[in-house]
């Protein structure tokens, strides 16, 4: 199976080294979605510190394979 890295970035990286292995990209996405849920819920001023915050999926060879991005924007308030 292959070995899956889910790296935690909001401008500056938390490498993951040991990574999972999962069965394909389709379960490597789903769990990268469940775990930026989870991180996000129990801590969801992360998406405030910096308006963006993502999990970065690679292969065991540091590639790119996929990103999930969570965005936060303010609305202007009326004057």
């Amino acid at each position: 199976m292959p070995r899956y890295h889910f790296h935690c970035a909001d401008g500056s990286r938390e490498p993951d080294v040991d990574g999972i292995e999962l069965a394909n990209d389709e379960a490597a996405q789903q769990e990268a979605v469940a775990l930026a849920g989870q991180i996000l819920k129990d801590d969801p001023k992360l998406i405030w510190n910096k308006g963006q915050w993502r999990v970065e999926v690679t292969d065991d060879s540091n590639m790119l394979l996929f990103t999930v991005v969570t965005l936060a924007m303010d609305a202007p308030r009326p004057a």
